[in-house]
């Protein structure tokens, strides 16, 4: 129970092409979020006051840009490169996050410090944080696994990176990121194999002080409270959460259209509630064609993950899928009433620059892992090969071990 590894199914004898099913659902969400952003941002109140109609959308458009250029780099660079240039990727994302507290540079906005301003430009830098820290957990993961059965072997580095990681996004306010980022976590310790023997005492004082962080600011205990009964502030605390329960429930079977007003009801549409508009939009079969690409999303990228033959890959690629998707889940939860408000996006779809540009590059790292192929001849055993190097007899390729 305490030890169990993911094995590649992938015989040595050429690369894979890559997963042509995961690059088109990534593709498919990406289109279907500039799409849903075009729909709720049309008669929004700040797109009036620009006078823009295309601004949400035409900042989604330049952040795509970044964001291609970031999957294409994660897509490309090789592993072994990667792990190079990791310590100074992790180092540049913590010392963004440390910009949030510097004055003049962070920006302050909805009780939170959790973005960094020059000029005109914004960024949050916790976005980039849960990259790097799913790359650092991969690799220091795929090192442990060498040495677990020594008497040294340990996760401590890991347990401390995590939780200084989660500290330092509890620091800028952000309770849901702080979260979600502690879920990633507990999900790769989970899967990688090591001893579980770190599981009490990281649970035990875990789990009791995201409690005491979500009750010890005011707004949150709001959230809370509002979330248990919205209708008892109909017009101030609850009314984000009825209007966007009334937006979803509107929308029918097939949709109400774009163009309309009533979706821009709704607080933040083309932010963390966009899936409020798309539900108005498009309706029940647009929620339903939402969930069927995103599944099939998750699971082309758990095959890939189940099938590479790089570990730092493997669990690099279950790290980004199920940010990504878990994300995804909690904000249609949140706006659907089924959770208090997180304050998270949703994935491909919520305006945002930083968000976009990190969900395409953990794409990127995604499709790397679908073709990368590692030489590991511990990892496959008794392969024998013919004269045509394509053709193998008496393999047993092991998943788990």
């Amino acid at each position: 129970m305490n030890t169990y590894n993911f094995y590649p199914e992938k015989l040595i004898g050429g690369k894979s092409k890559g997963d042509t099913g995961f690059i088109v659902s990534t593709i498919l969400l990406w289109g279907i979020g500039i799409f849903a952003l075009y729909i709720c941002s049309q008669t929004s109140i700040i797109t009036l006051l620009n006078s823009d109609r295309m601004y949400f959308v035409k900042r989604q458009l330049l952040a795509s840009l970044f964001g291609f250029a970031g999957l294409v780099f994660f897509a490309f660079c090789p592993f072994p490169v990667m792990k190079k240039i990791l310590p100074a990727f992790c180092i540049a994302s913590a010392l963004l996050c440390l910009l949030t507290f510097v004055p003049g540079i962070k920006f302050e906005e909805n009780h939170a410090s959790r973005w960094i301003k020059i000029g005109s430009l914004t960024f949050q830098p916790s976005e980039l944080m849960k990259l790097s820290l799913i790359l650092f957990l991969a690799n220091f993961f795929e090192n442990y696994e060498s040495k677990k059965e020594s008497d040294d072997a340990t996760v401590s580095p890991a347990v401390i990176v995590l939780s200084g990681v989660i500290a330092l996004i509890f620091a800028q306010r952000d309770y849901s990121t702080g979260v979600l980022v502690f879920a990633t976590g507990f999900i790769m310790f989970v899967l990688s194999g090591s001893k579980l023997s770190w599981l009490v005492p990281f649970t035990v004082f875990g789990i009791p002080t995201l409690i005491l962080v979500a009750l010890i600011e005011p707004y949150r205990v709001d959230r809370i409270t509002s979330y248990l009964d919205p209708s008892a502030d109909p017009t101030g605390r609850g009314f984000q959460s009825l209007a966007s329960k009334r937006a979803i429930t509107s929308g029918g079977f097939w949709g109400q259209g774009i163009g309309l007003d009533d979706i821009n009801r709704v607080p933040e549409i083309q932010s963390d509630y966009i899936f409020s508009g798309w539900s108005y939009a498009m309706g029940f079969i647009g929620v339903l064609a939402f969930f069927a690409l995103l599944i099939l999303f998750l699971y082309r990228a758990v095959k890939i993950a189940m099938t590479c033959t790089s570990r730092f890959g493997a669990l690099g690629t279950f790290g980004c899928a199920g940010l990504i998707f878990v994300q995804a889940v909690m904000n249609c939860a949140v706006v659907a009433g089924v959770v208090p408000a997180t304050g998270i996006p949703l994935p491909f779809f919520s305006s945002g620059g930083s968000s976009l540009i990190v969900t395409l590059c953990m794409c990127g790292f995604i499709i790397n892992a679908s073709y990368y192929d590692e030489e590991n001849p511990s990892l496959i055993k008794n392969v024998k090969l013919k004269k045509d190097v394509s053709q193998f007899e008496e393999c047993d390729v092991d998943m788990f071990k």
